[in-house]
Parts: C-alpha cells; sequence; structure tokens
C-alpha cells in the first residue's frame, strides 16, 4: 500500500519506539502533525527571542508587527541589523531583546552563516554555533533544531513545559533539582533516537 502524501517515512517507526515506554504510551494518540520545511532560520532566531518570557499570544503580536516594519515580508540579516532600536522598541521589545534581535543578525551577517551550512552540522556543532551570539541560550537553539530543522533526537531538559509534563506523568519528585535532572535525562535516553517526537507528545498532552 503506498505511503500517502506528506506523511513522513519514520512515522511508525517513531510510534512503535517510543510507545515501548509504558508512560509515554498513554499520551501517544497517533501520529504527530508533518512540519512543514521553513527557510530563513535567522527569523526563527529572532522570533524564539521575542517570544521568550511571554505568552503566545503576545508574543505573536509582537511577532505580526515587527514583520509590518518590513512591509509584511520577511527581513534578511541586513535589514534587521539596519533597523533604528528605537523603531524595534516601538512594537513592544525590551532594550535587551532589541540588542539581542541585532546580535542574530550581525552574527549571521559576519559568520555568513546559511540553513545550508548549518543543515550539515550535527546538533551539537548547531548549539555550539548559535550560543557565542549574545542572548541566544541553549534551549533557543534546541527549538530552532525541533521546529526549523526538524531534528529528531533533540530533548530540551531545560524546556519548563517538558519539566512539568514529565513531573505529572511520570509522577517525579521535583522538590530535589539535581536528582529530578538526572530522572529526566534517564528516562529520556529510553526515546533516542526520537526524543523531538517525545517532547512534542508530552508538549500536546500538557496542553490538552
Amino acid at each position: 500500500m503506498p505511503r500517502p502524501s506528506g506523511t513522513p517515512v519514520t512515522e511508525h517507526a517513531y510510534i512503535s519506539h517510543l510507545s515501548k515506554d509504558k508512560r509515554l504510551q498513554k499520551i501517544i494518540k497517533g501520529p504527530l502533525d508533518a512540519q512543514e520545511k521553513r527557510k530563513n532560520f535567522p527569523l526563527r532566531l529572532i522570533g524564539a527571542i521575542m517570544s521568550q518570557q511571554l505568552s503566545t499570544k503576545v508574543a505573536d503580536v509582537i511577532y505580526a508587527r515587527f514583520l509590518a516594519l518590513y512591509d509584511n515580508k520577511e527581513p534578511t540579516p541586513q535589514q534587521v541589523a539596519a533597523t533604528a532600536p528605537t523603531l524595534l522598541r516601538s512594537i513592544g521589545l525590551s532594550n535587551a531583546k532589541v540588542s539581542y534581535v541585532q546580535n542574530v543578525a550581525n552574527f549571521v551577517i559576519a559568520e555568513k552563516l546559511t540553513d545550508a551550512r548549518l543543515h550539515k552540522m550535527d546538533d551539537e556543532a548547531v548549539i555550539v554555533c548559535l550560543t557565542k551570539i549574545k542572548g541566544v541560550g541553549r534551549w533557543t537553539v534546541e527549538m530552532l533544531l525541533m521546529w526549523h530543522f526538524h531534528r529528531e533526537d533533540v530533548f530540551s531538559i531545560d524546556d519548563l513545559g517538558i519539566q512539568q509534563a514529565m513531573a505529572n506523568l511520570y509522577k517525579l519528585d521535583i522538590s530535589d533539582k539535581k536528582a529530578f535532572r538526572e530522572k529526566m535525562k534517564t528516562i529520556s535516553a529510553k526515546w533516542s533516537p526520537y526524543r523531538t517526537h517525545a517532547c512534542r507528545y508530552l508538549w500536546q498532552w500538557k496542553d490538552q
């Protein structure tokens, strides 16, 4: 029987692998939505910085205002770098975030970074490269790897949603943070090489 168009090759592989974890199996309700292929990684990184510590609703409003500065077209790093900081502040960004957004643009220009170059790097190499940018932390790059580059085996241990979902699903004690993190690592190691998919199931379950 032919595979439906747009269905990932690994669909059944990740479901059967993750279902070996009986707790996780309870929240797997079928295949995850296929992710669209995206370009312009600097803009995804900028969007992630803008959304830090904000609700999705507020982040979406600020990002829409940001695009409006460029006639609702995706700006190039050169355009972002050339935008006056006062203009970026006017859309609701803090001074720190204005600085971080322009740091991304300037770094990408200076290093001549492209989607193609990053695609050739392994996950850890991408993290090492992009966390050199002031204002870009490991979590932000992990989100980029998951949602932009569609890497299948990323586990974001610092993500609050993942922590809360795992604490609830696996009945973990969060009072000792070090022990809690070690337990998370032990559990998630069994999900490899599909830890990204596991994280997506955990977020989905938590949101429901």
